[in-house]
This record gives C-alpha cells, structure tokens and sequence, in this order.
C-alpha cells in the first residue's frame, strides 16, 4: 500500500517560516524607531518625546547615577553647542569625559536632558583613522 503525503504539512511549515520572516524583518526595521540626536538638534526644545542623545562628554562629572543622578555636560561631535544631562542608571566602565556616548531620555525643564539606562559608551579605537 502506497502512502501520498499530504501537502498540509509543507503548507503548515511554510506558513511558520513566513511568520518568522516577517517578525523578523518587522524587528530588524522599526526595532528601536528613535530619534538620535546631537545636542544642538535637541536645543531647540522642538523634541519632548523620547530621542536618544550622542555626543561627548564633557566635565565636571559629578553626582551618583544611582542617587540624585550623575551630571554632566554633552557637547556636539563635532559643534561647540553642549546641553546639561542628568543621568540615572549603570554606569559602563569605559565613560569618562572626552568619551563619547549615547543615551536615551527626553528634555526635561530648564533645558536639562534626563537620561535613563542604557548609556552606551562608544570605543574610541574604533573611530580613529587607520595608519
């Protein structure tokens, strides 16, 4: 006796493997879906919702990021505009002033930017031109 397979169990493989693709793709594209931005596009006041902020840092460095928040300034790549940030979370190994990093949060009042974890310290190795 001969057995035929069926072709609802290719169709019922296929239609995972669709589902996949497209959470995967979905993901991929609109994973995070946040503004990022310099200090002098945040200036402008024009963005409240949540963004996340890159720059360098710039000292003094003070306070506790786990009290009343680590604060500092943040200044252009390469501009000389700077906004005040006040950040509460961990803290990576690698920040320090002249690094530079990214944060997310929103403008708050007095044109301070409240950061909230991740901050995510970028490696300086990776930016220097090669010999």
């Amino acid at each position: 006796m001969t057995r035929t397979r069926s072709p609802v169990r290719l169709l019922i493989a296929l239609s995972v493997a669709a589902v996949l693709a497209v959470f995967l793709l979905y993901t991929t594209i609109a994973g995070n879906g946040r503004l990022q931005l310099q200090p002098s596009q945040l200036v402008s006041g024009q963005h409240r919702e949540k963004v996340t902020l890159t720059g360098k840092v710039l000292g003094p460095v003070t306070g506790d990021a786990h009290g009343g928040g680590l604060r500092f300034r943040l200044k252009d790549r390469d501009g000389k505009q700077t906004v005040r940030v006040v950040y509460r979370g961990d803290v990576p190994d690698m920040f320090k002033e002249g690094r530079e990093i990214s944060v997310d949060g929103r403008l708050a009042h007095a044109g301070v930017f409240q950061g909230e974890a991740p901050l995510v310290t970028k490696c300086p190795s990776k930016y220097t031109p090669k010999r």
